[in-house]
């Protein structure tokens, strides 16, 4: 899309008639072609409110998704990485056959040596497919039939920012759009009084080791300032600034804005920058939001049944449940996107005393947000990724004891998985060896990954371009990448 084309999109009547004037012609063409796929896979997104005009490419599986980023990466062999075998292996070597000159990050790289620590927790298989879970996640196990698990993700990045930032937006270099702004500019908004695209940043009970998390990772990037995500606060005002000062009625910031709003188009036909838009846009979300947002996390309102799938802790604001609470209230208003970042899985040290309070923060929640979805109707169309931003090593960094451990970076091979809108329940799909060090079987690449979200949205990855600096930039990138069709209903 050319900069010209940028600033048509928010065209006036003029251009909007002149622009017109092919409609027929192209829709009598595309039906001579055998082109009405795709004005029929469109038509299905007719309510969109915004978003692109080729899109979607085809019928979409999912209209939103719910995003639960574990921010530090969580440790898959106790989790769902199930690997027996390692018992034997307790504080011998992790042998060079199976490191293959891996690079290491500083914190262990000058170890003497690096001692196999095989996962304390125990295991069982659960479901018709019959998943290996860790005894720490006894309401995840229920509902591991509904999940579609990818044991074989890998990433080249050994760090969090970098990783972090490949795992949001495709590339490990900060400043490009995420894939919540993505759908925003591509899909539009489903409601006209909440933001596309939404942020809780959720407080772990357990704060021992956290990272840095910033508005960087809800970015836009390139795109138009509109499609950044909108994060929402645990205390105070649920979105900084959306409340008058005092003394200013309703009335009195309505001839404002309308005031602001005049100003505003008198630069924009001056000067035909599209931020300009966006400032008007923004404003206008903003007055709309101080009625439905102060609604909208109005949560004891809901039944007592809803807490009883939750847990007592969805009552309390910021907590991870609270925030699977509210993502699902977002969601049944017509939000796009909804990420949600947990903080403190960085398990460098202390695996048997942070793993269990970090489970017990997102189990129950996550298993209430799947049976509170389904309950009303949206499980269907609603994707739910769950997933840090690499795994951890099955080697011991510092000290080991067979009661605790802790584990370093390892980008190599992690699990993720999904569930509703269209993922394929029961799927097990992706292994890695008996160490939990590489893959051996369907290796799933952070671009193949996002290659099959965007297709569960309709979208065929590489038509879905920006022009930018002269090259057609994408959230998969340039290499070559697919969409893995068995993680598809």
């Amino acid at each position: 899309m050319s900069l010209f084309d940028e600033f048509s999109r928010n065209q006036t009547r003029r251009q909007f008639f002149a622009r017109g004037r092919n409609v027929m012609g192209t829709a009598a063409l595309a039906q001579l072609m055998g082109g009405m796929g795709g004005l029929l896979a469109n038509s299905a997104a007719s309510s969109a409110i915004g978003g692109r005009a080729d899109l979607p490419h085809f019928a979409a599986k999912a209209k939103h998704i719910i995003y639960l980023h574990m921010v530090g990466g969580p440790s898959q062999m106790d989790l769902f990485d199930y690997k027996p075998g390692m018992a034997d292996w307790y504080d011998k070597d992790l042998p060079d056959s199976i490191r293959q000159g891996q690079r290491l990050t500083t914190m262990t790289s000058g170890q003497a040596r690096f001692p196999i620590a095989p996962s304390k927790y125990k295991f069982a298989q659960h479901g018709k497919s019959g998943m290996w879970v860790s005894e720490l996640l006894p309401f995840t196990s229920k509902c591991v039939d509904d999940m579609a698990f990818i044991r074989s993700m890998h990433t080249e990045a050994i760090n969090h920012e970098p990783a972090i930032s490949a795992m949001q937006t495709g590339n490990m270099v900060t400043g490009r759009p995420c894939l919540g702004s993505w759908m925003s500019y591509g899909l539009g908004s489903l409601n006209q009084n909440l933001p596309t695209f939404c942020v809780l940043v959720a407080e772990p009970s357990n704060k021992e080791q956290l990272q840095a998390i910033s508005a960087r990772l809800w970015s836009s990037g390139y795109l138009s300032g509109e499609h950044a995500g909108v994060s929402f606060r645990s205390s105070g005002d649920p979105i900084l600034f959306i409340n008058n000062p005092p003394g200013v009625a309703t009335g009195t910031r309505r001839r404002q804005l309308d005031g602001l709003r005049k100003l505003n188009e008198m630069a924009y036909a001056e000067v035909g920058d599209p931020e300009t838009h966006t400032r008007i846009q923004q404003f206008e979300m903003a007055f709309r939001m101080q009625a439905s947002v102060p609604e909208l996390t109005q949560v004891t309102n809901e039944p007592e049944s809803t807490y009883k799938l939750y847990g007592d802790e969805a009552r309390k604001p910021g907590s991870f449940a609270y925030s699977a609470l509210l993502a699902r209230r977002l969601v049944q208003r017509g939000v796009r996107f909804v990420q949600i970042y947990h903080n403190n899985w960085d398990h460098h040290s202390n695996v048997g005393g942070r793993m269990p309070s970090q489970c017990r923060d997102v189990d129950q929640p996550t298993y209430g947000l799947i049976q509170d979805l389904k309950r009303h109707g949206l499980f269907e169309d609603t994707l739910i990724i769950w997933g840090g931003e690499f795994g951890r090593t099955i080697y011991s960094q510092g000290g080991l004891s067979k009661e605790n451990y802790g584990r370093d970076h390892h980008p190599r091979c992690f699990t993720m998985w999904m569930a509703g809108g269209g993922a394929r329940g029961g799927t097990i799909y992706g292994q890695t060896d008996d160490f939990s060090y590489n893959i051996v079987e369907n290796p799933v690449h952070i671009h193949d990954f996002h290659a099959t979200v965007m297709h569960l949205l309709g979208i065929q990855h590489d038509r879905f371009t920006v022009r930018v600096q002269g090259l057609d930039a994408r959230l998969t990138g340039v290499e070559e990448c697919r969409v893995i069709k068995d993680l598809i209903t």
